[in-house]
């Protein structure tokens, strides 16, 4: 029984996932997603998700922490400057997965992991939406010509009664 186990051992001893994960984390850095089982793109979001969080401070010692987990001073660079301006202000959730289907060779079920600030077409290229000031300009507007309408009407008043 495996009961409060949550680590997937993927079929490999701990030091092969290690640094299995390790450049499959480099890789997704570097290349902002990647194709790879469904099992090990669950494994894999779990492994960098506080890796992400991490960045979000840049200080030299979650630099060494993040480098004790990924070893390459590229990928560290890359999570720390162009990863984590991205997402600083999100609060969780740096990783999608994307079901692909079943490989042809093995019919293993695959998925695309990707970074989701840096996917335009789920995004849809959104940059900020701009809110809309419909209600004022209809007030000013309405406001005008009824200001004008009472004065017109007072105006022929006071001729009428001259």
């Amino acid at each position: 029984m495996r009961h409060g186990k949550k680590v997937n051992h993927l079929g490999r001893k701990a030091g092969h996932r290690k640094a299995m994960l390790a450049n499959m984390a480099c890789s997704l850095i570097e290349h902002k997603r990647i194709n790879t089982t469904v099992a090990k793109a669950k494994a894999l979001k779990q492994f960098i998700e506080p890796l992400v969080t991490k960045s979000k401070e840049d200080t030299t010692h979650n630099r060494r922490i993040v480098f004790s987990y990924l070893r390459s001073k590229y990928a560290v660079t890359e999570l720390f400057r162009e990863v984590a301006a991205k997402v600083g202000d999100r609060p969780g959730g740096y990783t999608r997965i994307i079901k692909l289907g079943n490989r042809l060779g093995d019919n293993a079920d695959m998925a695309m992991i990707e970074l989701v600030d840096f996917n335009t077409i789920y995004n849809g290229g959104k940059k900020e939406v701009k809110k809309t000031t419909r209600r004022s300009r209809t007030k000013k507007t309405d406001a005008a010509p009824a200001a004008e309408a009472p004065a017109t009407e007072t105006s022929e008043n006071t001729e009428a009664t001259e």
